[in-house]
């Protein structure tokens, strides 16, 4: 099989003693590609440099909502002097978090929408991440360029209302680890519910570990478990769903 993983976060420290190992476990799982996703400036910094020492391994570079408070006219033009490298394939990732709330609302939304208008100047898919903010997350996105050919809405963790909205703008959905949760009913129904040529498949590496290692670090390998979870959800064989995810990736990253 040939697995994409669209989301993971390889630059962290969390990988710094065993990233080589991290990546041969991810090949023999065949998770043949990665995209390393942005954060801030510094991780997007580093996503770019580790990308460019790694044959399938391509980055994002953008300011997650926590750090919105850091997005200025400086910050934004270092994001695109870094979207320079042929490595590069998306904006982002950026959003809204309304869960935790570690920028002010405003502040996220503003950010959001200049990272928005950036990724539409550079002809770049954008990676949105969304947090108990899923029709204020629409709402921007609508006042916003028409994405619905290359926007990737990162971590689904919505339910079926949400997801029928999405639906119909044609935006691309990551489901990760949550669909393998005991407590995640809504999120597998919502994966039901979504086109298959529309999904990709993450881990978000090193968080949200799928069952059944659950409580461990998560990385790239993992993401056999999350294929298996989604065929099975989806009522198609692993290889199908590997093949089609693969091929939804490629087309949304230009990989």
């Amino acid at each position: 099989m040939y697995l994409i993983d669209t989301h993971a976060h390889l630059d962290f420290n969390d990988y710094d003693k065993d990233r080589e190992e991290v990546f041969s476990r991810a090949k023999e799982a065949g998770v043949e590609e990665i995209i390393n996703i942005g954060a801030d400036l510094d991780s997007s910094r580093r996503a770019v440099k580790l990308a460019e020492n790694y044959d399938k391994l391509y980055a994002t570079v953008g300011i997650h909502p926590h750090e919105a408070v850091t997005v200025n006219e400086d910050s934004l033009n270092k994001i695109k002097e870094l979207s320079s490298s042929p490595k590069v394939k998306a904006i982002g990732e950026s959003g809204l978090d309304f869960y935790y709330d570690n920028s002010p609302r405003d502040t996220q939304i503003s950010a959001f929408k200049a990272q928005l208008e950036l990724a539409d100047q550079l002809n770049l898919p954008v990676v949105v991440h969304s947090r108990a903010a899923g029709e204020e997350t629409l709402k921007v996105l609508d006042q916003s360029a028409d994405f619905a050919a290359n926007l990737i809405f990162h971590c689904y963790a919505y339910g079926t209302e949400l997801i029928e909205k999405i639906i119909a703008r044609d935006f691309y959905v990551a489901f990760g680890g949550l669909i393998t949760f005991k407590n995640a009913s809504e999120i597998r129904q919502a994966l039901k519910k979504m086109p298959l040529e529309r999904i990709l498949l993450e881990t978000d590496s090193p968080y949200l570990t799928p069952s059944p290692n659950r409580g461990k670090r998560n990385e790239p390998a993992n993401l056999k478990y999350i294929l298996k979870k989604a065929a099975e959800i989806k009522g198609i064989s692993a290889e199908e769903m590997a093949e089609i995810t693969s091929e939804n990736a490629k087309r949304v990253y230009r990989l």
